[in-house]
């Protein structure tokens, strides 16, 4: 699935802070630019991942499950 957010980056001293407005909680960090966006990029995946999981839990079992795209 790829899907894309918005990174908002700010310095803060020596490191680079990052969050997205469109997944509340999902913040990075690194000394770099670069480091900041990859941190942030792997904050919005585990907090995606946990939200499906969570989802998918106690789902009735004649529930049907099919993936939709977004383009």
């Amino acid at each position: 699935m790829h899907n894309e957010f918005t990174a908002i980056i700010e310095r803060d001293d020596e490191w680079f802070l990052a969050y997205c407005p469109e997944v509340p909680g999902a913040n990075g960090q690194g000394k770099n630019k670069t480091e900041a966006v990859k941190s942030l990029s792997e904050a919005i995946g585990l907090i995606l991942q946990d939200r499906r999981e969570d989802a998918l839990r106690g789902l009735p079992a004649d529930a049907e499950r099919e993936l939709v795209s977004v383009g």
